[in-house]
C-alpha cells in the first residue's frame, strides 16, 4: 500500500513542480519598482509596468511623462532576459518568485559595465512609500552649476514642476537635456532619478529655502559622481545653440564620403542631395538626446519637409571603430524608429577630436547631437549644437518653431 501511494504522489508532485516553474517563468503583471545600485551604495530607483500582449510580456518604463516600451522580454525557468531596444544594454535576472535580482549590463564597445539590480512587484512609489511633507516648492526655473568651484564648471538650467511632494523636471546643458526626471521633495530634501536603458541618473540635494538648493550630488551610472547647486532665476538661459560651432575661416561647405549600414558608399556630393536643403545629423546610438532628435526628425520633420525638397543624412559616431559592431547597433536604431533616411557609419568615435577629424573643415565641435543645416547651393548656413527634447517642455516647442521657420526660409530661396 505504501508503494502504491508513492507512485500516485509522484506524478502529482511532478505536475505541481512543472506548474510552479511555468508560473515563475512569467513576470507578474502590473506595477513594479526597480532599483539600480551605484558603487557608492546609493539606490537609483525607477518604475515600470509589466503587461501581456498576445501571449508575450513587455515592459513600460516610466519617467515623468515618458512611457518607454521594451518588447524584448524572454523568460526561461527562473531566468529573465530583457534586451533594451536602444543603447545596446540588457538585464540578466533571476525571478525569485517575490521579485527580480541580477544585473543591468551596458555594452560599451570594448568592454561591459554592470550594475546590481533588484525589482519588486505591486509597488508604485519611487523613493518613499510615505514621503515626508515637503517644506518648499521648487517649481520654476533655476540657474544650476555642475562641478566643483574650480574654473570650467558647467552652467545648466533647471526646470522643475512640483505638485505636492511629487517632482518632475530636467536640466538643460549646451549639448542637450537630462531627459525626463521624476522624484520627490521630502522635507527639505530633493530626489530625482531617470532610467532610459542607456543612462541611469540620480540627483539628491538639500533645499535651503525657496530660492537656494545646495549640497547637490549627481550620480551617473555605476560610479559617476558630480556636485551641483542651484539658485532660482526666472531669467536663466543657455547660450544660443546656433552660436557654439562654425566652419573654419574660408570654408562655406562640408564634404564627406562614408559607408551606410549596408556597406554602400554615400557622399554629400551625390546627385540626390543637389539643389536640396540638407540636414546633416551628427549622432551616436549611445546618445539619449540624439534619440529624441531622431524621433522628431522621423515622426514629424521628414514627413513634412522631405516632399518639399529636404534631405537628411545621419552620420553615426559609435563607441567602436569596428564596422560590423557599429552596423549591428545602427540597424537596431533604424528598426526602432523606422528611419527613412541614410545612416552612415563614419568609422570615428565620439572621442575628443574625432568628429573634427572626420570633417576637418569644422572649427569647433561641442557635443552630440550636432546638426549642420545646408542650403540649396550646398553652403552651410547654420550649425545647431545639442537638442532640447520633449522632456524640456517649452524649450522643445521653441526649437521646433525656430528650426522649421529656418527650413521654410531656405526652401523659399
Amino acid at each position: 500500500m505504501l508503494i502504491k501511494t508513492r507512485y500516485i504522489l509522484a506524478p502529482v508532485f511532478l505536475f505541481l513542480f512543472a506548474f510552479n516553474v511555468s508560473a515563475q517563468s512569467k513576470l507578474q503583471n502590473g506595477a513594479w519598482r526597480g532599483v539600480l545600485k551605484t558603487s557608492f551604495g546609493n539606490e537609483l530607483p525607477f518604475n515600470f509596468d509589466v503587461i501581456g500582449i498576445a501571449g508575450h510580456q513587455q515592459l513600460t518604463i516610466i519617467n515623468g511623462a515618458e512611457r518607454f516600451k521594451v518588447t524584448d522580454v524572454k523568460t526561461k525557468g527562473d531566468s529573465v532576459f530583457i534586451h533594451m531596444p536602444l543603447f545596446n544594454s540588457e538585464f540578466r535576472l533571476k525571478n525569485t518568485g517575490k521579485g527580480l535580482t541580477g544585473k543591468w549590463i551596458k555594452h560599451l564597445g570594448d568592454k561591459d559595465a554592470a550594475m546590481a539590480f533588484t525589482a519588486a512587484p505591486n509597488i508604485q512609489w519611487r523613493f518613499f512609500k510615505a514621503s515626508p511633507v515637503p517644506k518648499f516648492n521648487v517649481s520654476g526655473r533655476w540657474s544650476a552649476i555642475f562641478g566643483d568651484l574650480s574654473p570650467g564648471k558647467e552652467k545648466l538650467v533647471g526646470e522643475f514642476k512640483q505638485t505636492g511632494s511629487k517632482l518632475t523636471g530636467t536640466f538643460l546643458s549646451i549639448s542637450g537635456d537630462y531627459r525626463f526626471l521624476e522624484g520627490t521633495v521630502a522635507g527639505d530634501q530633493l530626489y530625482l532619478s531617470c532610467f532610459d536603458g542607456g543612462h541611469a541618473f540620480l540627483f539628491t540635494a538639500k533645499i535651503d529655502d525657496a530660492k537656494t538648493i545646495s549640497d547637490g550630488k549627481y550620480y551617473s551610472g555605476l560610479s559617476g559622481l558630480d556636485k551641483w547647486s542651484a539658485i532660482k532665476d526666472a531669467n536663466a538661459k543657455l547660450p544660443d545653440a546656433y552660436s557654439l560651432a562654425a566652419l573654419k575661416p574660408g570654408y562655406k561647405k562640408v564634404g564627406f564620403t562614408f559607408r551606410d549600414i549596408n556597406g554602400q558608399k554615400v557622399s554629400l556630393s551625390d546627385g540626390r542631395f543637389k539643389n536640396k536643403v540638407v540636414i546633416v545629423q551628427m549622432l551616436g546610438s549611445w546618445c539619449p538626446n540624439c534619440m529624441d532628435e531622431t524621433n522628431y526628425f522621423v515622426s514629424r520633420y521628414y514627413k513634412k519637409y522631405h516632399p518639399k525638397g529636404v534631405e537628411i543624412i545621419g552620420l553615426a559616431y559609435e563607441r567602436t571603430t569596428n564596422f560590423t559592431q557599429s552596423q549591428k547597433t545602427l540597424r537596431q536604431l533604424k528598426a526602432h524608429f523606422n528611419i527613412p533616411y541614410p545612416l552612415l557609419i563614419t568609422g570615428y568615435t565620439p572621442s575628443k577630436g574625432d568628429p573634427q577629424k572626420s570633417m576637418p573643415m569644422l572649427a569647433d565641435f561641442k557635443g552630440f547631437p550636432s546638426t549642420i543645416i545646408i542650403d540649396k547651393k550646398g553652403e552651410v548656413r547654420k550649425i545647431h549644437t545639442g537638442f532640447s527634447g520633449p522632456g524640456t517642455g517649452v524649450y522643445y516647442t521653441q526649437f521646433i518653431d525656430e528650426f522649421e521657420k529656418l527650413t521654410d526660409g531656405l526652401l523659399a530661396e
